[in-house]
């Protein structure tokens, strides 16, 4: 009933949906808010940005709302994370909103993972006992603003070709934003150069591309497997490794449980740092804010006399 109901209404907007998005601007619909960020800080007051989800949502399970068909129906650029994050949700989504502008292929369609460097990568065989697997590369790399920097001249390149009237205006945005991310980042790295090599636990395997960028070692997840639910047996082992190895932050999404890791956090003790996975564009907060207030609880959690405690930045 539920899919009649969809079809039905991705039929009537397509059928009403026959004046262009460029009457006012470009409309560009990110899968991520962090890539709403992005866009935004390169397209400006030239382009209209939508996230299809928020900083409290988890981006593998979305619900595909008509409100997002609509959405897709009217964007003239799609930028996603591709690896299969959202792999769930929004092919359906594309396929029904039928918006032949950013289908494969078109030049409103910018799978974002394209450009940047792949970390977990995988040359085995992979199925799905082995939990939420990405076979492809791990799909969280915006984590690290180094990515971030080549996704943002990616979208540039791309809103030029679509919108070639105000390419300059996109050229001199981002070499804005990269160089003011550039010294972030120089400055984030001096910052965390005194915890290189500090052991951490995260709940998912989320943090990759951080625990890379800042030097930190994994050493622990609370999930047995990606997607797979914590056992009694399995916290039991990863409070062992984390008393062991002496860890003192552990990394979470706001949207997971958290009983596990409370408990973890408290029997080391270490602290609980529940992080939003975007910034909440919604509210004005920049990519750039985001990342800071990551870095800075990393920061306080590693200190050897911090008060161990739950952080939510």
């Amino acid at each position: 009933m539920k899919r009649t109901v969809l079809s039905m209404f991705f039929s009537l907007i397509a059928t009403l949906s026959s004046v262009s998005a460029f009457a006012d601007s470009l409309e560009v619909v990110a899968t991520v808010p962090a890539l709403a960020s992005l866009a935004q800080e390169i397209g400006g007051d030239q382009i209209k940005v939508t996230s299809l989800s928020l900083p409290t949502q988890d981006p593998h399970f979305i619900d595909a709302r008509p409100s997002l068909a609509l959405a897709l129906n009217r964007a003239d650029l799609l930028l996603f994370v591709g690896l299969e994050l959202e792999q769930g949700w929004l092919p359906t989504l594309m396929t029904s909103a039928r918006n032949g502008k950013i289908q494969p292929g078109a030049s409103g369609y910018l799978d974002c993972s394209s450009v940047v460097e792949r970390l977990g990568v995988s040359n085995t065989a992979l199925d799905r006992r082995m939990g939420d697997v990405h076979p492809a590369g791990n799909p969280h790399y915006l984590f690290d603003p180094r990515n971030a920097l080549r996704v943002a001249q990616a979208i540039a390149e791309r809103l030029a070709a679509i919108d070639p009237e105000n390419a300059a205006s996109y050229q001199t945005r981002l070499e804005s934003f990269q160089t003011d991310l550039s010294q972030r980042i120089a400055a984030w790295e001096a910052r965390m150069v005194p915890f290189k090599g500090a052991p951490i636990i995260a709940y998912h395997s989320s943090w990759l591309y951080l625990a890379t960028w800042l030097g930190l070692t994994e050493v622990a997840f609370i999930e047995p497997k990606p997607g797979i639910a914590p056992t009694p047996a399995h916290v039991a082992q990863v409070l062992a490794i984390g008393r062991a190895k002496g860890v003192r932050a552990i990394l979470q999404e706001t949207f997971y449980a958290d009983s596990a890791s409370r408990l973890i956090a408290e029997k080391i003790p270490a602290r609980l740092l529940r992080l939003s996975a975007g910034p909440d564009v919604r509210g004005g907060e920049s990519y750039a804010a985001q990342i800071e207030k990551i870095v800075s609880a990393l920061e306080a959690a590693l200190l050897p006399q911090a008060h161990q405690a739950e952080v939510t930045p």
